[in-house]
């Protein structure tokens, strides 16, 4: 059976955008961990702490990649670099889409509202969005929800800014973690697992599963 919601909402970076943050750290990192192993545990390291510092208070994304990255190169023995921050969240608005995003979009914003809710900045968010070329019917971040995923503030400002209930979404995100479990327990009914390979299914959180946005459409049934 199709899926009617009044808004379909979306994380945006992983899901929609591709998200270079590993490939940006594995540049600026080059020169001090030229061993694949650590590099890779380098990377490992940087995602949980990124995810650890959006847990709490509400602070910059550039202060959360700071923290993450002074904490990862604490704990593995490596120099800490401004530079490294400067590099890494400088690369943000560089980022596009994955191949599969723009034309689906396009289509199913035809039919209905999209949103979305991104763990960004007011200042960040619009070179995202320029680059998925769909029309957005409301763009939220955590800077203005003053709390990032996967805390339920964040999903709370944007339903009470909608003035909609979690039931009246369809929320879509490749990650369990920052998104689907909260979707979950705030009684979000419709949810779309967009499987993008860094992150497993786990069906016990009623997902639909699809491989990439082009198979939200058939969710729809359009």
């Amino acid at each position: 059976m199709a899926l009617r919601p009044k808004y379909i909402t979306f994380d945006c970076y992983g899901t929609l955008i591709y998200f270079e943050m590993a490939p940006a750290a594995r540049r600026a990192y080059a020169d001090r961990l030229p061993e694949a192993d650590r590099m890779e545990a380098f990377v490992r390291e940087f995602s949980a702490y990124r995810l650890d510092e959006v847990l709490g208070a509400w602070k910059p994304y550039r202060d959360v990649i700071e923290s993450a990255l002074r904490r990862s190169c604490g704990k593995l023995g490596i120099e800490y670099r401004d530079s490294d921050l400067e590099y890494i969240y400088g690369d943000i608005p560089n980022w596009g889409p994955h191949p599969d995003v723009v034309e689906p979009l396009k289509r199913v914003a035809e039919e209905f509202p999209l949103v979305i809710l991104s763990n960004s900045m007011v200042d960040l968010i619009p070179h995202a969005v320029k680059a998925l070329q769909a029309p957005f019917h409301a763009v939220y971040t955590a800077e203005e929800a003053q709390a990032y995923k996967p805390r339920m503030q964040a999903f709370e400002f944007m339903f009470d800014s909608l003035g909609c209930n979690p039931e009246d979404v369809l929320h879509c995100s490749s990650s369990f973690r920052y998104d689907l479990l909260t979707a979950y327990d705030m009684g979000v009914k419709m949810k779309a697992f967009v499987n993008r390979g860094h992150e497993p299914l786990n069906a016990y959180y009623e997902v639909n599963e699809i491989p990439d946005i082009s198979g939200l459409p058939g969710l729809l049934g359009l």
